[in-house]
């Protein structure tokens, strides 16, 4: 076990350039990782990292160790994965990571009955609406909204295309006028997703007419909660994925404008790191969640 251990903590330091960190990711302090790094180094009788006050590095010893017991692990990992798929049901701890809308609208709703299916999976849930690293926080799964990931290890699924939808109070329609034109959008309040690509420039289509219009924001917020509550209260037109919204048009707290017009569908992915063998957890999680998503969605919020 204190052979496991070491590799343990030496091929985190190395993921995550910091043995402090590697500590953390770990669960122990950094005097233990410390000793467990050193006592690997002894082992072996070589150096496999190098450190000063501003970085850390591995020594070529270090490089081919890490390349070796890396492969190593996994295979191991691996193995115990498949017996336990066999032997027992999924357990252990699922990191997930998606934007607060999808947390509220999909993922929260189903845990109860996620759990009950699978009462020895524990899920932890990053709300952040930024895509976090994958080692660095030790995600499992993560829901994204871009189309490809920059690291090849990182396998895509698509969960679905979602419509977009240009909306507002009551309240302010009746204070400001209703958009006829998209053009008119830019003499609006609008309330604008920073984070989307491009989000001061909104193009729309109607068959084979297409219209890009420059807006200006009465206030833009990097969530869409935010900017739902925002909208609610009244203070301008919001651009959002329906399915954030679409119970607040339903009641008649928000209206739709502009529907004729139709914005670009937005493709939400789910993403999880590339394995020889997919973990069970990550497995049973993601198809958990598409069938959800599918139940618990009115028609009109996907695209076919």
């Amino acid at each position: 076990m204190d052979r496991l251990t070491q590799i343990e903590v030496f091929l985190k330091t190395a993921e995550l350039g910091s043995l402090s960190r590697a500590a953390e990711v770990l669960g122990m302090s950094n005097a233990a990782a410390s000793r467990h790094l050193s006592a690997l180094e002894e082992r072996l009788s070589a150096r496999l990292v190098e450190r000063n006050t501003r970085r850390l590095w591995l020594t070529e010893a270090g490089q081919d160790f890490y390349q070796r017991s890396g492969a190593l692990l996994s295979e191991l990992a691996e193995a115990e994965e498949a017996v336990n798929e066999h032997t027992l049901s999924p357990q252990g701890l699922l990191r997930v990571t998606s934007s607060l809308s999808f947390a509220m609208i999909y993922i929260a709703p189903m845990l109860p009955e996620f759990r009950r299916t699978y009462p020895k999976l524990n899920v932890h849930v990053a709300v952040a609406n930024r895509y976090l690293d994958f080692i660095e926080a030790g995600i499992d799964v993560a829901i994204r909204t871009r189309l490809h990931e920059p690291d090849t290890n990182i396998v895509v699924r698509r969960l679905g295309r979602m419509r977009r939808v240009l909306a507002a109070a009551p309240s302010y329609l009746a204070e400001h006028g209703w958009p006829k034109e998209p053009a008119d959008l830019a003499h609006h309040h609008m309330l604008v997703y920073n984070l989307a690509a491009d989000p001061f420039s909104l193009r729309l289509t109607k068959g084979d007419v297409e219209r890009t219009v420059r807006i200006g924001a009465a206030l833009n917020c990097n969530d869409g909660q935010v900017i739902r509550q925002a909208a609610l209260a009244g203070l301008g037109i919001l651009i959002q994925p329906l399915y954030i919204v679409h119970g607040d048009i339903d009641a008649g707290r928000l209206v739709p404008v502009l529907i004729d017009w139709q914005l670009p569908t937005l493709t939400m992915n789910i993403a999880y790191q590339n394995r020889a063998r997919l973990p069970a957890k990550i497995r049973v999680f993601t198809d958990f969640l598409v069938n959800h998503v599918r139940k618990a969605s009115h028609s009109e919020i996907w695209t076919a």
